[in-house]
């Protein structure tokens, strides 16, 4: 070759090549060490925000228990929305950029999927009568009374006409098996073959998972639980009701209030020990936001006799 030659034309276009093969190489690892730092970055502030909302939220279950604390100690014997405890706290910034919301209800003003059930683990009848109710007047079909009968039931035989045991979700793909035990949780009457989301959605807001002997408290229940207790009655779940305007003034409609609406003695005396105007059990729901973020905890507080209020469960979803 001789001296100051250039190349050939062959040989500077590979060159070219590599060098920008080169340069396109880099610039994919710079964006993706890029990309990896601010993920980083990104999980470091999302791990710090809940480390923050755990521990607003665990503040919040701190004056809601206060507030049941002292609505105890002032010795009502009622408990209504209408008192301290029933009044929603915030939005309210707890620190710069931390903004608080919290309300408390009270899950006795619903009805109770497990008063299904009696002392003896037989199914009550009377219960389940009024189940079928709230079901025909929220829509739903009242076979399904029955079928969550079937489920938390200690026997293996399917009610009649209505009803399912392992027989049938042993046909479900993948199969299952009935638990015949107390639910824990609204969010298992999902597990019932063809219940739906769209049924759910209706009947959530009026039922809850608490032990067998908590009674309904009528202080805080909707008008259509009320009037599902007795038959062929539609007084507080019409929309003109008087119910709100009378919890206003303290506790409505009481036991008394309701003992003129039954047809008969038997049907009164029958839901009279599911029927109380005290409660134990509130579920707070604690909505932390901190900047873009929000953060949801819902905490099942129990309040004992004394007055001692305990969270005995918590959970990121609301059923």
């Amino acid at each position: 070759m001789i001296a100051g030659r250039n190349p050939p034309r062959a040989q500077r276009g590979v060159a070219l090549l590599v060098a920008i093969l080169l340069v396109a190489m880099g610039t994919i690892l710079a964006a993706s060490i890029a990309f990896d730092s601010a993920m980083s970055a990104r999980r470091g502030v999302a791990i710090l925000a809940l480390d923050q909302s755990l521990m607003v939220a665990t503040g919040a279950e701190a004056l809601a228990a206060y507030a049941l604390r002292e609505d105890e100690r002032e010795g009502t014997e009622v408990d209504h929305p209408g008192e301290v405890w029933g009044k929603p706290y915030g939005p309210l910034e707890i620190v710069p950029g931390v903004v608080l919301t919290a309300y408390v209800e009270d899950l006795q003003g619903r009805f109770n999927l497990n008063s299904l059930l009696q002392a003896d683990g037989q199914v009550n009848e009377s219960a389940l009568a009024q189940l079928q109710r709230l079901l025909e007047m929220l829509e739903i079909e009242p076979k399904w009374a029955g079928m969550i009968a079937d489920w938390i039931d200690l026997d293996t035989e399917a009610r009649t006409p209505d009803g399912g045991e392992d027989s049938l979700y042993a046909s479900q793909d993948p199969p299952y098996r009935t638990p015949n035990l107390l639910i824990t949780s609204v969010s298992e009457l999902l597990a019932l073959p063809g219940f739906g989301r769209e049924r759910f959605l209706k009947l959530a807001p009026y039922v809850t998972a608490l032990p067998w002997n908590a009674p309904l408290n009528l202080c805080s229940a909707a008008g259509i639980v009320i009037d599902s207790l007795i038959p062929n009655h539609k007084e507080y779940s019409n929309a003109e009701t008087p119910l709100t305007s009378n919890r206003e003034r303290g506790c409505f409609p009481t036991v008394n209030d309701l003992q003129p609406a039954f047809p008969d003695s038997d049907s009164f005396n029958a839901a009279r020990d599911r029927m109380g105007t005290r409660s134990s059990y509130f579920r707070l729901t604690s909505i932390v936001r901190i900047g873009t973020s929000e953060f949801a905890l819902y905490s099942l507080l129990k309040r004992e006799n004394g007055g001692m209020v305990r969270p005995i469960m918590r959970s990121f979803s609301r059923e």
